[in-house]
């Protein structure tokens, strides 16, 4: 396809997402996820729609029942009337790649509801728990007229910890009855839980649970004046479910009184680095890859002339020197069209 095709597909396609065209939401997330070039176009034209969803992270041990309680937990803003958009990340296969992505079936009865967009993606080897294309999902869904997105993450154990970076509010689940869920808690998701849910709370030793979480919690300081609350569910039948919801917006109200001007720049400034890591990584690295330049240091390390290193230097010079090119060479064509 060329590139005018390309853009005219893309222009279309961003057009019908904005007004929660699901299969135009779909085909951009795979768009975004197998071209590179296509990655930063989406991202690009939708930034600036983005930040009006809540977005909740759902982490917790394995079989804790994050996807039943994430079930409820939407259907419980459905019946509010807010859109929903579900990103549900399921752990990769070491040999394949690949990945279960079961939470489809286990959320079949709201796949039906034209006002929920369930996405279910693999984390391709990332231990945070949060893979690359996660993380475009959850842009595009926040600028294409989605009210609440809700994450879940592979259920890794204390290894769950990238997502919150990525969203609003985190929310640590475990059950009675793991084993070693305290332990698990302390090693690792316990520090970046804004509210911890033990679910199952109809099962034996629930209280224990909570009252453990809690102590741990009591003794470290509130966080910007917020302290986080230990909650018990039981999501097959929705116990619980409205007191979490309610504690998520509190804990929404409370960040974004605390937010500044200063954090907000240096969200934007670590954006921008992000923005550039990725153009480099994606899309100029690919065009040196089939220069001659390169071809000229891969036979020189072939050769034993120079190392790897020395190399993987000397295309980075380059790229700069051919983005300084590019700023000069903008800058005079401005200034001819200006005399």
């Amino acid at each position: 396809m060329s590139e005018s095709r390309k853009k005219v597909k893309l222009n279309a396609l961003l057009q019908k997402a904005i007004k929660h065209d699901r299969r135009a939401i779909a085909q951009l997330m795979s768009m975004a996820e197998n071209d590179p070039s296509s990655r930063i176009d989406i991202l690009a034209k939708l930034y600036w729609l983005r930040g009006k969803a809540d977005i909740v992270g759902i982490t917790g041990p394995p079989g804790c029942g994050k996807s039943t309680l994430i079930s409820q937990l939407a259907k419980h803003y459905r019946k509010s009337g807010r859109t929903v958009g579900i990103v549900a990340v399921d752990p990769s296969s070491q040999i394949s790649g690949g990945a279960l992505l079961g939470d489809r079936i286990r959320m079949g009865e709201l796949a039906s509801d034209p006002r929920v967009f369930i996405r279910s993606m693999a984390t391709r080897g990332h231990f945070g728990g949060i893979a690359r294309a996660t993380e475009d999902a959850v842009r595009i869904l926040d600028a294409t007229s989605i009210d609440q997105i809700i994450v879940e993450t592979a259920g890794a154990g204390q290894s769950d910890v990238d997502v919150k970076t990525l969203v609003d509010t985190t929310v640590v689940v475990t059950a009675p009855g793991l084993g070693d869920e305290i332990q698990a808690l302390k090693a690792g998701i316990m520090e970046i839980g804004d509210i911890f849910v033990v679910n199952k709370a109809d099962k034996e030793n629930a209280d224990q649970t909570a009252q453990e979480i809690y102590s741990m919690i009591i003794m470290a300081d509130p966080v910007n004046g917020w302290r986080a609350p230990v909650i018990k569910t039981v999501a097959t039948t929705g116990d619980g479910i409205t007191a979490l919801a309610e504690a998520i917006n509190q804990h929404l109200q409370v960040r974004r009184r605390k937010e500044t001007a200063l954090m907000d720049k240096d969200g934007l400034r670590s954006q921008i680095l992000n923005a550039a890591k990725m153009y480099f990584d994606e899309v100029s690295l690919q065009e040196l890859a089939s220069s001659k330049k390169f071809e000229t240091l891969l036979n020189q390390v072939e050769s034993h002339k120079i190392d790897p290193f020395t190399a993987g230097r000397r295309l980075t010079r380059d790229i700069v020197m051919m983005a300084d090119q590019g700023v000069r060479k903008t800058w005079k064509s401005k200034r001819v069209r200006t005399k």
